[in-house]
Parts: C-alpha cells; structure tokens; sequence
C-alpha cells in the first residue's frame, strides 16, 4: 500500500508548497483537483495546461522531480444537474480532465455519477430515498433509464478511448451512493466504470465498509482514507439523515473525523486488508474534512495512524508454497 493526499483542501498553500508538504511527511503521491466542486486553479489551472506544453511539462516536473506520483485527477461534480448551464459546465470539466489524465500518464479521474432532477423542467436534483408513494419508484426509474445510463454510457466510451477509467465515488446526495448503486451503473456501462472507494460516506449509512469492498472486488479503483463519527445521542434521537451544515459539530447525527478519531485501528486494519484481499495494493489518498482539528493536525495525525497499519510490500513466496 502508498499514502497519497487529496491536496484541494490545502488551498492557502502553493503547488510548489503543497508538494513540499507531501514529502515531508514522506507520502507517495497526491491526488489533484482540477475543477468542479473542486476548482483550485493555483493548484491546477486546468485550462492553461491544456493549452501549453511548456506549462504541462513544468506541472509535471514538479511533481515527479519530488518523486511524487499522481494517483488520480478529481473533478466532482453533477453533470447530470437539471439547470442545463451547470451540467455542461460540469461534463466540460470532466472530459478536459479525461485529456489533461492522458497527456499526464494519469488513469484514474475521480468525479460524482451527478443526479438529475424529477423532471426535464427541474431546477434542482431530486435524490430518492424510499420506494413510497409509488411516485419515487417511478422517478428513480425514469432518472436512471432516461438520464443515468444514457449519459455514462457516451461518457464512459469517451474515457475508454483515452485511456482512462473513471472512478465514482459513492456519496449520498447522488445517484450512486452505496455499493448497490455503483456496481448498478457499472453493469450496465461497464468497467470503465469502478468506485472511488471512501468509506466515511459509508460508514454514517450504516454500511459496514469491508464487506462493500469484498461485493465490489475489483471494482475499486482508488480509495480516500477519510473517517466519520457518529454521534450516538443526536442519531437516536433524528437518525442519520442530517442537513444541518457541518459547521454545526454538537447539534448534527455524524461528521466527518480524521482517520482514526471515527473509527480504531481494528476497524482501519479491516479495511486494508480487505482492500488487499481484493486486489487494492495501491494508494491511500488521504482527505481532510475533520471539523474538530485543524488542516496540518488532522492530516499529519492520519498520516501517523495509517503508517501503523498499511503493509508497505506484497506477500512473498511462502515456505510452503
């Protein structure tokens, strides 16, 4: 396994300060916003290196030069929101970053499957819960045949001709949210399609994350080491359903924690073993959310926890084999 670290959060920071940092706690690789819900142009100007060798080439350097690698490009978005502005601002996004990952040697591009509206009018996406009034059974269906399948299908062949495979990260609030969904969309548009495997969106679900990866084996293309708590007095009385803004610590069901401060080292050590037993042996890209430690705390507290349980090589020849 390698550590690798989600860098859009660091936004006060430089690229050049931002790789610094990443060696320094002696990470194998970063992970790069290009846009979206996760545009930091002074990270990644996406744009300007599609259009300049030259910068391509000095971006690149950056980062090999520190002998860092790029684990994946990252462009979270909805390009399946109904207000028609927002979803080709969106797709554009995402296949810019389809090239920009080509011209890289980079092949994975994480992004969200989007959710559509209730109806080709909407202004806003409709993410069904329940099958009751029969109403939600209906849309969730017309959202997927007429909406879901159509457009993965064209945006998974674009990025099959590219050489990238695109990986969906399962969050609620989207289409895919859980391992049902995702291997749903991947059946029916193939492989292309794998998970972003994130198990803090998981964990508050009630999903125990390694038996999601065990049904999704080798549908895993990249993994974010991220940790949730829930909150045992707020989730009996309201559940786990909560739109309450994350900045609202003591009053919200669960939020999200730096690794380790959700869930203990027997939980993490599942988890990536599990992963190994799938197939994973790649990166741990590490994101920062924790709204109770700051930016360089939470991280460098991640840091040392999956250092604890990650096996650094593959298993060799056993004595009796």
């Amino acid at each position: 396994m390698k550590l690798g670290l989600f860098i859009v959060q660091f936004f006060k920071m430089s690229l050049d300060e931002v790789l610094d940092f990443a060696v320094e706690a002696k990470l194998d690789a970063v992970e790069i916003g290009t846009g979206n819900y996760c545009s930091q142009p002074h990270h990644c100007d996406l744009k300007n290196l599609l259009s300049s060798e030259v910068k391509l080439k000095e971006f690149k350097d950056k980062i090999q030069d520190r002998g860092l690698s790029i684990s994946a490009l990252s462009c979270h978005g909805n390009p399946l929101h109904p207000q028609k502005e927002i979803a080709e601002r969106h797709q554009k996004t995402f296949r810019d970053t389809i090239i920009l990952a080509e011209k890289l040697g980079v092949d994975r591009v994480i992004t969200f499957s989007g959710c559509p509206g209730d109806s080709d009018s909407s202004r806003y996406p409709n993410w069904v819960t329940c099958p009751w009034p029969d109403d939600f059974t209906q849309l969730v269906n017309w959202q997927w045949e007429k909406k879901i399948i159509p457009y993965w299908e064209k945006e998974a062949k674009f990025a099959r001709d590219h050489g990238v495979k695109v990986c969906i990260e399962m969050h609620p609030g989207f289409s895919v949210y859980n391992t049902e969904t995702l291997l749903c969309l991947r059946k029916a548009v193939g492989d292309t399609i794998g998970a972003n495997f994130d198990p803090s969106h998981l964990f508050w679900q009630g999903i125990d994350p390694v038996a999601s990866i065990r049904k999704l084996g080798d549908a895993i293309y990249h993994v974010h080491a991220k940790d949730v708590a829930v909150d045992p007095i707020n989730a009996s009385v309201n559940g786990v359903l909560d739109t309450k803004p994350y900045s609202q610590v003591d009053k919200r069901s669960w939020i999200f924690r730096s690794v380790g401060y959700g869930h203990d080292y027997k939980i993490w050590k599942d988890i990536v073993s599990a992963l190994q037993m799938v197939g994973y042996d790649d990166v741990l890209s590490i994101e920062h959310e924790d709204a109770l430690a700051s930016l360089e705390e939470g991280f460098y507290k991640a840091v040392a926890f999956l250092k604890e349980i990650i096996l650094r090589e593959k298993p060799g020849k056993m004595w009796w084999d």
